[in-house]
Formats: structure tokens, sequence, C-alpha cells
């Protein structure tokens, strides 16, 4: 037999002390008050002791160690406030590096432990073995947001709006990122540097654990049962002027709830949980401009009837922020599909046009029209910073739809000369102005006859209300629109610009400047033109109109007409089915009137037809 191989003797080699033993004793503590709880956060502080043992660098503060595992914003944070006490008591001198008395050795077992189950867990375990009647179901703990956070402002602000008298139980996005501002110290508009989530992120998160509901187009945000009850528990907080700890109000919570998920305290309100929601759009930010809060005087001048039970909220909506005359710029937008593809040289021309005319301009995607006009609020470049903070922008009630008589012809052919017009009325902006270039005697070699092109521009300028400009070239129109601008330059330039909602305040013109007031209301240019994507989601009544457009004869006056009577199709039918001879049926239609003139539908026989062999019946 072969010979034993002897046994080594030696000792094990001793395990280099940590260079970070102060925070190592605090995250031990923390985890050992956890483990007495019965948190599951002591797995979180478990797994971040292991990667502090084994970081062989001396760290100077609690914001080095992100780039360990395990360390997230909120473990982070309470080690920089017990550093802070530590500094406080011990002198700014006092040295973080050396082992304190007691400390945990970091190679001692202790640090190392394996965890035992959460307290709550082994209750459960135990009740369903004695008495079989959950079988063993974990007790889930209350979420509740963190104050000061996303979630924290939201439900406040949903409650605070429910309060109300005569409150609408919800709100939309724009005024409740306006009314919870003040409640969150994180912006709902614009992301911390190096991340890409806002406060508004953690609205995915409320809608997750049912306490608030998302619903309609544009969305409407109220709050659940769950929700209210936790609400109301968060201004009782408020109001009594507790210290705002989440773990005091869910041990309140915990004696009457048990089922809902468990929450992570160390994670902000930017986790894994929130991913899929809410990317903003570049253009929007968090206003800087000087915050003014109007009057009574300033909310009559909106037209709206109002009494004294409402003065107060109304004066608290985002239509209370102002661009100061002098503060802002006149600045024209043009569509980048107006300076690429096509003929690249003569759309370049009108850029070297503008550009040799002295204009202010910006290439930019614009979702319908050409040309359009903004006010940029104008901000100080920030010391430290590359560039200067883009400023706020507010569209002006004119749009411009540019057309050759070429594709004038193919939009009418195709079907995008009655959709574009319908879109421009929907746009919120109330002076649409088509410029049509004549392109000389080009036009007599098109598809369609001259005399239907001009009608459809006369149609254009005498039924739907446009303005209509005619030009004769490129170079005209950059005259045209050179002269628009400084026009607009000198209407607004003692104006105070109020920011509205196209939710808030509908589709109403601006009545102020009709009356030369010196204050108007508009629309931020990122709400305009996120509401004139084409292809958003749509309601049923937006489709049907759609479907009405397409029925010979119908305009879109005569659709909107019959959408005030009959909202879908099944009402429709169903109205249709009610009638007792096919004479009532042609009729059904008859006495609806549509337009400015209140004349009455005369293309009944057409929608009858239509509707009778199916087009409808959707």
């Amino acid at each position: 037999m072969p010979a034993t191989e002897p046994v080594r003797l030696g000792r094990k080699r001793a395990l280099p002390s940590c260079p970070n033993p102060l925070f190592l004793k605090w995250l031990t503590e923390l985890r050992d008050e956890a483990k007495e709880k019965g948190l599951k956060i002591q797995y979180t502080y478990h797994k971040a002791i292991n990667s502090l043992n084994k970081y062989p660098l001396p760290l100077k503060n609690a914001k080095e160690a992100k780039i360990l595992q395990n360390f997230g914003d909120g473990i982070c944070k309470i080690l920089d406030e017990k550093l802070q006490r530590y500094y406080r008591e011990n002198g700014a001198d006092a040295s973080i590096h050396a082992l304190p008395k007691g400390a945990p050795p970091p190679g001692r077992s202790d640090n190392n432990i394996i965890l035992a189950p959460s307290k709550k867990k082994n209750a459960a375990g135990d009740q369903g073995k004695d008495g079989g009647g959950d079988g063993g179901r974990k007790k889930k703990r209350e979420y509740v947001p963190q104050k000061r956070s996303g979630g924290y402002a939201v439900l406040l602000t949903l409650y605070k709006e429910t309060q109300v008298p005569g409150s609408k139980g919800y709100m939309f996005k724009m005024e409740l990122q306006a009314e919870a501002q003040h409640l969150c110290d994180k912006s709902f508009t614009v992301p911390d540097l190096g991340s890409k989530y806002t406060a508004w992120s953690s609205v995915s998160t409320l809608i997750q654990k049912n306490l608030v509901i998302k619903t309609h187009n544009p969305a409407r945000y109220s709050l659940t049962e769950g929700g209210l009850t936790l609400a109301e528990r968060l201004a009782s907080a408020e109001q009594t002027n507790t210290d705002g700890d989440r773990e005091a109000v869910r041990s309140e919570l915990e004696a009457t709830e048990e089922d809902d998920p468990v929450v992570d305290l160390t994670g902000s309100d930017e986790d894994e949980e929130e991913k899929e929601e809410n990317r903003i759009h570049p253009a929007e930010r968090q206003p800087t401009v000087t915050e003014v809060s109007c009057d009574v005087d300033d909310v009559r001048s909106s037209g709206k009837p109002q009494d004294s039970q409402t003065t107060m909220t109304t004066s608290r909506k985002p239509n209370a922020e102002c661009l100061l005359p002098g503060t802002y710029e006149i600045m024209l937008c043009v569509d980048f599909i107006e300076t690429t593809g096509g003929s690249h040289h003569r759309k370049q021309e009108l850029v070297k046009e503008l550009q040799r005319n002295g204009v202010n301009f910006d290439i930019r995607k614009l979702n319908v029209g050409d040309f359009l006009w903004v006010a940029r609020e104008k901000v100080a470049p920030v010391a430290g910073q590359l560039r200067a903070p883009v400023g706020r922008e507010l569209v002006l009630d004119y749009i411009v739809e540019r057309k050759r008589m070429d594709d004038l012809c193919g939009s009418i052919i195709d079907g995008r000369f009655r959709e574009q017009k319908f879109r421009l009325k929907r746009c919120g902006l109330h002076k649409p102005i088509y410029l049509v270039e004549e392109c000389g005697s080009a036009a007599s070699h098109l598809s369609l006859p001259e005399t239907t092109l001009q009608q459809a521009i006369v149609n254009t300028q005498v039924v739907d209300g446009f303005f209509v400009k005619r030009v004769q070239d490129v170079r005209e129109s950059a005259a045209y629109l050179t002269i628009m601008t400084r026009f607009l330059t000198k209407l607004y330039q003692n104006r105070t610009l109020i920011c509205r909602s196209r939710e808030l305040e509908g589709d109403g013109g601006s009545d102020e400047e009709e009356r030369g007031l010196p204050s108007c209301s508009l629309m931020s240019f990122a709400e305009f033109n996120h509401g004139a994507v084409k292809n958003k989601c749509q309601t049923v009544r937006e489709v049907f109109a759609r479907q009405l457009m397409q029925i010979s004869g119908l305009s879109g006056d005569k659709a909107a007409a019959i959408l005030e009577h009959y909202s879908t199709p099944h009402s429709l039918l169903t109205a249709y089915e009610q009638c007792t001879s096919e004479a009532e049926k042609e009729k059904l239609l008859s006495s609806i009137r549509y337009g400015k003139l209140k004349r009455f539908v005369n293309t009944v026989s057409h929608f009858f037809l239509a509707s009778s062999s199916g087009v409808c019946s959707i």
C-alpha cells in the first residue's frame, strides 16, 4: 500500500482588518436592529457588510461607498447622517479609520452569520402549523412612500384636492405636477444628474400598489379607497408636525392592514420597480421663471365664472406661472422636414434666406404644421455648467402650413389635405395660416385642373376659416415669415404671458388678446407638440369621427355635429334600429344642424347608405 501523505500543520492566515471599522459598526447595528424587528431589510444590510469587508481601501464618506455592491441611496444617506453626528460629538478632526471601542472586528463570525427568518414569517408559519388557517401566509407590510418623495407628494396633493368643496375628484398630469412640486425634494420634470428618472416616475408604483388610478385620455389621476386611507394618515402626520419617519407611519398602519407588498427602504423613488414609466421629453424642465401668484382679477380675466369657494383653488392652478415682459424672446420654429429631404437645394434656400434676414429661428420636429412661433424664456448661464439651462417655451397662437401647388395637388389626391386641416383646427392654436406657393406656370402641368386647386384654396379660406397667404417662391415665403416674426415680436413685447394647460382651459381662444389686455394665456410647447402627435392613442369618439369623414359629402363640421348626438357607432346603430320605417331612418339625421350658420345636414342619404352597408358596424 502506498504511504499516506503527511498532514501539514500550520496557522490559518489572519484576515486583514477592515479599513472602515466605523461604517462596519454602524451597518452591524442597523442589521441587528432590523433583525430584532423582523424586517427583511436585515438581508440588505448583511449584503452591504459583506461588500464592505471585501473593500481594501479607506472611505472618506458614505458617498464613496456607492461604488460597492448593495450600497444604495438609502444606506449611504443613513451612514452620512451618522458620520455628521459623529463629527459633531468628537470633533471635525476625529479619525474614522481607527477601530472604535466595542466595534465588532471585520473577521469575526458575527458579521457573517446566517440570518434567521423574520419574526413575521415565523409567526405566520407557526400559525399555519397550529391552526391550519392561512397555510403559512406571510404578513406583508404596508407600502408607505418616503417623506418628500414623489409618491408622498402625489398622494397628499390628490387628497387635498378631494377636500376642496366642489372638487372634480381627479387631476390632470400637468396640474398635479405643479401642485405637488412644493411637497417634493426632487423635480417632477427634470431628472437628477446622471439619472433618467424624475419624481413623477413614482406614480407607476402608486398605480401598481392600487393607491392611484389612471383613467381617460388625457390621463386623469385619482385616489383609490386604499390610497385615500393612506393619504389621510400621511396628511394627519404632516399636520401634527411629526418627524415623518416612514417606520412610525408603517408601524401604525401594520395594526390594521397586512396584505400589501413589502418595500425596500434602502432604495430611492427611482428603483427598478418604476423603470417602465415616463421618459420625459427633452423640452420639458422645471420652470425657472418668477412665479407670480395671480390675484382674483387675473383669475377672472380668463372668462370663467368663479365663486368665493373656488377662488383659492383657482389661484393655485398652473396658470399662475407667468413670463413677464422683457424676460422672453420671440423665436420662429421650423419643422425639420422643411429643411431635409426632397429638393435639398430648395429647402436649404429657405434657411439661408431666414439667416440673411436676421431671423431668430430653431429647427425642430413639429407634429403639426410647418412653422410656428414660441416665446422662449431668457435664462442666464449657470457657473460651472457648459450649457445654459433651456428656458421655458410658450406657443403663440399662430401656426403656418406651407404648400407648393404640386404638394397641394398630391395632398388632395391622397386625402392628406382634409386631414391636415382637421388636425390644425384641433391643435389648440386658433390662428392657422395657409402659405401657398404658386410656383409660376408649374400648376398647369399637374394631375388636377388648376381650377380645382384654386377652388380648394378658396374653400380653405372661406369655409374652414384659415388665413391664406399666396406667394410666388421660397424667397417670398421667407420674407413673409420674417415680417410675421417681427410683427409678433412687437405685438407681444409688453405682454405678460400666462402658461395655461389645454386640459384645464379647453380649446377656447385667448380673449385677453382680442380685448387688448396686456396679458394672454398660452400653452407650453411640450404640451402642444405632445397633444398633436398623429398616431397617439385615440378614443372611440375620435375613431368614429375619422370613419364618418371617409364618407363622401361628410365634412369635419358635419361629423362633429353628428357626434354631438351620437358619440359612438353603437349609439347611432341603436337609434337606427329603433326607427319603424325606412323613411324614418333616412330622416333620422335631417334635424341636426352644423357649422356657424347652423345649416341642416344634407348628406343623410349618403350616410344612411354607408351605415346600412356596414361601414359603421364596427
